[in-house]
């Protein structure tokens, strides 16, 4: 049984990429492996000084710009100050918030990062990019559930774990309804979601909490490091896989190992759902898909 490795990584002289979050865990190994082979890459970052560091230690061409996900006012910044092609997007950034905290437009601080501020993104970059969007999902998403009444944790008590699964459960929905709307509009253009795993990153001190007791003994015992973490997004930007298409690694129950394409739940594959999801992300960002449609979107399946 063949596997995909680093070795796998085409020569990508003449692409450009940006990578959202790309200073640190998978995605700054995804930002750098993408340089070292050829690429120009675009550190989308929060922390312009970080992304630098970071940048400024890899081989390659790199860029960093400014992008704070959790503001649609900078998402739309960014968008309106590129110039030029894009052949590969990878919605990499994502936040676990423990505790209730909001986006500048008032959105939950999870959903409104990881799903909200990525909609908004692809759909305003959308007319540049000719090649693919990879969007970094969750195995958390099969526990996800969108309450559609209370997107934003307005009503009932904050949870973090669920807010995490709802955002990843949303990256999934989008990831495929973007790819009905490329298809209806005949782009050639790929949207494709990976998992990287059980992986052992930032995210789990983010907000300044560190992992403790059992938690801490299985990310040691159990983890795998940023590189194989980084394996599934690389495989969906380069290998030979269909739109639509969620990949992960091949073992533990898809949490270690090299990538390979994997199932997802039901709910994610509901594809009144997704449409749904979309009608009320591009209500709460005021951000639609820019492409024309050259066929009824009702004709395509999910």
């Amino acid at each position: 049984m063949s596997t995909f490795s680093f070795a796998d990584i085409p020569n990508m002289t003449g692409k450009t990429v940006i990578v959202t979050g790309a200073n640190s865990g998978i995605g700054l190994v995804a930002a750098r492996t993408l340089a070292e082979a050829g690429a120009r890459v675009v550190f989308a970052v929060r922390n312009i000084e970080k992304g630098k560091g970071a940048a400024t230690a890899i081989a390659g061409v790199t860029e960093v710009r400014q992008l704070d996900l959790a503001s649609l006012d900078s998402v739309r910044a960014f968008a309106a100050g590129w110039d030029g092609g894009i052949d590969l997007l990878i919605n990499n950034a994502g936040v676990s918030e423990k505790e209730l905290s909001r986006t500048a437009d008032g959105f939950e601080m999870t959903f409104g990062t990881n799903h909200l501020g990525h909609f908004a993104l692809t759909n305003l970059l959308l007319p540049h990019i000719t090649g693919r969007v990879v969007t970094v999902a969750s195995q958390a998403e099969r526990i996800g559930r969108l309450d559609f009444d209370d997107l934003n944790w307005e009503h009932k008590p904050y949870k973090g774990s669920p807010a995490y699964a709802q955002s990843k459960l949303a990256n999934l929905l989008f990831t495929a309804e973007l790819q009905r709307r490329l298809d209806a509009a005949g782009s050639s253009v790929l949207a494709i979601a990976a998992h990287p795993g059980f992986v052992a990153t930032d995210i789990y001190n983010h907000a300044g909490v560190r992992p403790s007791g059992l938690s801490a003994t299985m990310i040691r015992l159990l983890a795998q490091d940023a590189n194989m973490g980084a394996l599934p997004t690389l495989y969906a930007a380069v290998a030979d896989i269909p739109g639509n298409s969620f990949a992960g690694p091949r073992h533990f129950a898809h949490m270690r190992g090299a990538p390979m394409l994997i199932g997802r739940s039901a709910t994610a594959q509901n594809a009144d759902i997704a449409r749904h999801l979309w009608a009320i992300s591009e209500q709460f960002t005021g951000v639609r898909f820019p492409l024309q449609p050259v066929r009824p979107l009702a004709d395509l399946p999910l």
